[in-house]
Parts: C-alpha cells; structure tokens; sequence
C-alpha cells in the first residue's frame, strides 16, 4: 500500500532545481497575470492554468490517454490563443521590454546604441503647457497632449500631420480649438517642440476604467501603458485635466499641481 502511494505521489519528491522551476514558474505566471488584469484575456488566462494544473496531475497519475488529450489541447490552444490575443500579447511584449528598457545604467547605453535619447520639459515649455491646459479647462476644449521620453513613438507621430514648432500656449489652444482641422486626435511634444498633431493613440484594454472617463482618457491610458510618455487630458465635457503616467491616471486640481508633475524627472524612471 505505502509503495503503491509513494507511486502515485512521487512526483513530490522535489529537489532543489524542481523547487527552483516552481518558483520561476511562479513567478512567469505573476507577471502575466498583472500585465492582463482587468483585460479581456483575464478569464481565458485563468482556464490556460487550470488546464495546464490539470494536465500536471494527470500526467503524474499516469493517465496516459487524458494526458496526450490534454496535451494536443493546450499545444493547438495556444496557437490559437496567440492569434486571437495578438493585441494583448504585443502589449506584454512592449510593457515588458519597457519595463527592462527604462530601468539601469544598461539601459542608457541600450539608448546611446539605438539613438533613443531622453526627451525632457524645459521650463519655458512646461509653463506654456500648464498654462495652456488652465485656458483650454476654463473654456471646456477637449486636448490630449503625449510627452514622451526615451522610448520611441515613430509610429504614432506617422498616423498624424507633423508641425515642428516650438511649445507655445496659443499654437497649443490654436491646434486644439474644436473647429481646427487638426484638433481631432493627440499632440505630441518632445523636449521643446511640438513634434506632430491629429495623431492616432492605442486605446487601453482595460475593462476598469470609470465610465465618466472618454476616449481621450482611454487613449492616453493605452499609450502611457505601451510606451515611457506623460499624458495630459483635457475633458471636453467637464474642463477637468488628468496627468497620465504608467497607466495611472492622476486628477489634477490646480496649475501648480500640474508644473509639478510636467517638470518632475526622478518618476518618470519608475
């Protein structure tokens, strides 16, 4: 009897690389499940595991028949899973390598290599945005501002018109003034410049998001989640204004409150 459960459950016997495997797996399966909270992905993740748990047991059952099922399921299901989830699997992909990407001196020499420099606010350009933002939230015109920093956004910047000029609060009320042509969609600034404007933003996957927030919000959430870059949000409906940054969204209720967050470096490598 005691040989015949020590069969069954030897499995158990762990040494310490096995203790080792469960951790990283562990680990693996924590990461995930932090990136697609609140996602679409979320309930189907949760299945993946359960079966994958199942198939584990079975195999150590030695149910050889449930097992190569379970196994033939997982192996086309995941194919599967990847194709109808490209969206949420690209997002992992580029939240992960941000994550590496902006963190450690390897970092700044992954960004000398590439040619990804850091895009900071002066102070000239973060009055003149703050004051801007206090002017569009009085008169309740809708703007969305995209700050980015090291990582590159080439191909947000190609879905708009591109403006070169430097930041100037009246340019900025101009652009975003609901009857110019080119109000309709983001503005991107780097360092002092105002880069491009009218462009396209990812929108966030996630399912938590009050819905007193627009597209707008929506839209700056996604991209502070795919790429490093601020947001600022001006609700066309309520003139308030948000400051978004790593997929947080932050209300702000003053100018001041605002400054402070556009010309604040040490968060921004968090």
């Amino acid at each position: 009897m005691t040989n015949h459960i020590h069969a069954i459950f030897g499995f158990l016997n762990l040494s310490a690389a096995d203790c080792l495997d469960i951790l990283m797996v562990a680990a693996l399966i924590y990461l995930v499940f932090r990136w697609i909270r609140g996602s679409a992905a979320m309930s189907i993740f949760i299945a993946v595991i359960l079966l994958f748990v199942l198939r584990v047991v079975v195999a150590a059952l030695n149910m050889k028949l449930m097992n190569a099922l379970l196994g033939t399921f997982i192996d086309v299901g995941v194919l599967a899973l990847i194709v109808i989830f490209q969206p949420e699997v690209r997002h992992f992909l580029i939240r992960l390598g941000s994550s590496y990407g902006a963190a450690g001196k390897g970092a700044d020499f992954l960004g000398k290599l590439f040619g990804n420099k850091q895009q900071d606010l002066g102070g000239e350009a973060v009055n003149e945005i703050a004051e801007a933002c206090r002017a569009m939230s009085e008169a309740k015109t809708g703007a969305l501002i995209v700050l980015p920093h090291k990582d590159p956004i080439n191909q947000i910047v190609e879905t708009g018109d591109i403006v070169d000029a430097k930041v100037s609060r009246r340019l900025i009320m101009n652009i975003f003034f609901k009857n110019s042509p080119l109000h309709d969609g983001a503005m991107i600034i780097k360092g002092d410049r105002i880069e491009a404007a009218r462009c396209t933003l990812p929108i966030t996957q996630r399912t938590d998001i009050p819905p007193s927030y627009g597209m707008r919000h929506k839209a700056a959430i996604g991209i502070s989640e795919e790429t490093d870059a601020d947001v600022v949000v001006v609700s066309e409906e309520t003139g308030g204004v948000s400051f978004v940054r790593g997929g947080m969204l932050t209300t702000i209720g003053n100018i001041n409150e605002l400054k402070l967050k556009l010309g604040t470096k040490e968060e921004k490598t968090q």
